[in-house]
């Protein structure tokens, strides 16, 4: 089992999409500011997280949505959740 998820930060005003095998660990971590791209966007909130079966799946996913580079998708992601699409 991995996960999809979205932050947002307000004190930006943006999102960051990642994926992970262990949610809990990893929203704290970017709490803390272990990852650089994340740090200075604290404090995050988790506005939307999805399960894939595998962590491949969820990598897949995390890579198209960064690829898309669109916030209306990811607004529309989180508001009516991911659709079912091919990661392929």
């Amino acid at each position: 089992m991995a996960y999809l998820y979205i932050l947002y930060s307000t004190k930006l005003d943006r999102y960051y999409i990642g994926s992970t095998i262990n949610l809990t660990r990893r929203f704290a971590e970017h709490q803390r500011g272990h990852t650089r791209s994340t740090m200075r966007g604290r404090p995050w909130l988790l506005v939307y997280e999805h399960v894939f079966e595998s962590s491949n799946k969820a990598h897949a996913m995390e890579l198209k949505l960064k690829s898309w580079k669109s916030r209306r998708i990811i607004e529309d992601i989180i508001k009516n959740g991911l659709r079912e699409c091919s990661t392929d």
